[in-house]
């Protein structure tokens, strides 16, 4: 990519895609969340279209923009129905007050229902879960630095560490769990079979992340910590051996 028209404008973007991970994973509300959460959103958009002047490209960044704006939609509208319910966005004041009006029925549970459904909307499509999963394989037409790092190791990840820190919240809804778990199942089945399909190795990356992803998912709906984090741990390793291969195969 040295030769590349916009090298600063690369590494522009991938700076501010870090700062933007970084508020995501350390925010200590729903409200700073959804900040970083759109803030990563939009530097996705920004590094699948680097290379704009190509069709391919262009329509691939309109497709994952157009996909996780539902999913945020839902997210939006998740937050501001826990806020109507509780009162407060602070993730621990949440999760207390949240137990407390569920264990002691004073509060609709279909209006609960809907609000989990709806956050949980969010980490579906930005994470590439069935069936907002169609944007992924077209991501991989931004440069391959992004395709390995981000949309095939980091980025997707993260987006399942919100169902992770909202799972005290899901965990007293046992139809949401079964929702989790079955999107997993769903998820890990599907990105697999359409990996061994694939001859272009970039979206067969792509689809394995994708089953990688409905088997953390799987773990988070059965309420399983210690499989999340040795698949977190994983996952950790697995961009600094793909970024290893990439280096060397480019």
């Amino acid at each position: 990519m040295s030769h590349d028209q916009g090298y600063l404008r690369f590494f522009a973007y991938l700076s501010l895609f870090n700062t933007s991970m970084l508020g995501l994973v350390t925010s200590s509300n729903l409200i700073q969340n959804y900040i970083f959460w759109e803030l990563v959103g939009m530097c996705s958009y920004l590094l699948i279209c680097f290379w704009f002047t190509h069709p391919i490209a262009a329509n691939a960044c309109q497709k994952a923009f157009v996909t996780n704006r539902v999913g945020d939609f839902g997210l939006l509208l998740g937050i501001l129905g826990l806020y109507w319910i509780t009162g407060s966005l602070e993730f621990w004041d949440l999760f207390q007050i949240f137990n407390n009006l569920i264990y002691n029925n004073e509060v609709n549970i279909f209006f609960v229902i809907l609000c989990a459904l709806l956050l949980f909307c969010g980490s579906i499509a930005k994470s590439a879960q069935f069936p907002l999963h169609v944007w992924l394989p077209d991501a991989m037409e931004g440069p391959t630095p992004i395709s390995a790092l981000i949309h095939a190791a980091i980025m997707v990840v993260v987006e399942i560490f919100l169902v992770a820190r909202l799972l005290p919240l899901f965990i007293v809804i046992p139809y949401i769990m079964n929702v989790i778990t079955f999107i997993g199942i769903i998820t890990l089945v599907l990105g697999a079979t359409l990996a061994l399909a694939q001859k272009d190795i970039k979206r067969n990356f792509a689809y394995s992340t994708m089953s990688q992803l409905g088997y953390i998912m799987l773990a988070l709906g059965m309420g399983s910590y210690p499989l999340f984090i040795q698949w977190k741990l994983l996952l950790v390793i697995l961009p600094i051996r793909v970024k290893i291969w990439f280096l060397w195969a480019v």
